[in-house]
């Protein structure tokens, strides 16, 4: 929901090309299948959210319907902003880039491919009646227009040997991986249906301390099929005595690695093992040769969880995301949810009721 909102955005005509301009296309990456993540070789900024896999996790988990505003030149795509339409009968219906995605950036080499872009986006808007258009990433594209959320980001650099990555984290943390390579710890790499069963029972409790409902299983279903299977992630899992105590799932596209979703069981939290999942994996896929292990978002809110990422020898961002009223045509904030009432009413309810709202409630919040 909007709480203000000040600066006048115009929109850009649609349909006005300049001569011998390429004409915009709007494609479902889920039908251009394997031709769609081909094109992307041809965008430098393209991240594992602008694959097929993602769309076909959205769509199949969510009912989102896909928009894909794309450029082509020369046989090659040169611009894209990805868009998910969010139908709800309780929340309205919009237009987000990309729902459920931590940042999402338009793929545009140059301004003038952007703007003629975002008119399209925009006409296609106030044709399905869009409340507004959110934008995750891109923040310099859009001049000086508010941001309406703001988030961190956390990168690190895969590219040194290992014993050079270890020597940049922080002493605590060198004790914590010590201290959980000590403790019978078995860490397991995973692709398979089971072991992200097992991931989503952990997250519920993980989810419940933090006042959240946990996302569907459904939606893990659909990662597990679209994105593990199809060897674009792990689920990785710290076991003691066979029990799963902590894990984490990271999703893999170019020379990226992000790690998307963590979890644990608080009774084992004296083993540390989250800090082995995530040592693990950076080793793992430093060893593959991907350069970067994206942290993916934090709240600014959130000094634990950023302390914890800047542990790990990681680079700092900003990331911006920006909201289009449409019906106002203005630029807007919009509040956090991540803090408010309902989090100290859902960290009292029991696991399974989460487990039930997260599944009624996930796609009418996006």
């Amino acid at each position: 929901m909007l709480e203000a909102s000040t600066i006048f955005f115009p929109a850009p005509a649609a349909g006005v090309r300049p001569a011998g301009a390429p004409a915009i296309r709007q494609v479902d990456p889920v039908v251009e299948d394997d031709r769609w993540d081909a094109g992307l070789a041809d965008c430098p900024s393209a991240t594992f959210f602008h694959t097929a896999a993602w769309a076909r996790v959205l769509e199949e988990a969510y009912g989102f319907r896909p928009a894909y505003f794309t450029l082509r030149a020369a046989g090659k795509l040169c611009a894209v902003l990805p868009v998910m339409e969010i139908d709800s009968w309780l929340t309205g219906r919009r237009g987000v880039s990309l729902p459920f995605t931590d940042e999402c950036a338009p793929l545009c080499a140059d301004p003038a491919s952007f703007r003629r872009l975002l008119g399209e986006a925009l006409d296609h808007a106030r044709l399905r009646g869009w409340k507004y258009l959110e934008f995750r990433g891109g923040r310099p594209l859009f001049g000086s227009a508010l941001a309406s959320a703001s988030f961190l980001g956390h990168q690190l650099d895969l590219r040194d040997p290992e014993a050079v990555l270890f020597s940049r984290l922080e002493s605590s943390v060198r004790r914590a991986i010590r201290k959980a390579g000590q403790g019978g710890l078995a860490i397991e790499f995973s692709q398979g249906i089971a072991a992200v069963r097992e991931f989503h029972s952990l997250l519920g409790k993980t989810r419940k301390r933090h006042g959240v409902p946990p996302q569907p299983f459904s939606f893990f279903a659909a990662i597990q099929r679209h994105i593990l299977a199809q060897n674009q992630g792990w689920v990785v899992l710290a076991r003691h005595g066979g029990i799963p105590v902590a894990g984490a799932v990271y999703f893999r596209f170019g020379k990226t690695v992000i790690y998307k979703y963590g979890a644990s069981d608080e009774a084992f939290q004296h083993l540390r093992a989250n800090n082995l999942v995530m040592w693990e994996a950076i080793k793992r896929h430093a060893q593959e040769g991907f350069a970067t292990l994206d942290f993916g978002r934090t709240s600014l809110e959130n000094e634990g969880l950023r302390r914890f990422k800047l542990g790990w020898g990681a680079t700092e961002r900003r990331i911006d995301y920006v909201r289009y009223d449409c019906r106002s045509g203005l630029f807007g904030v919009a509040a956090d949810p991540s803090h408010g009432w309902h989090i100290r009413l859902f960290k009292l309810l029991p696991v399974r009721l989460l487990q039930w709202i997260g599944a009624t409630l996930y796609k009418h919040a996006a």
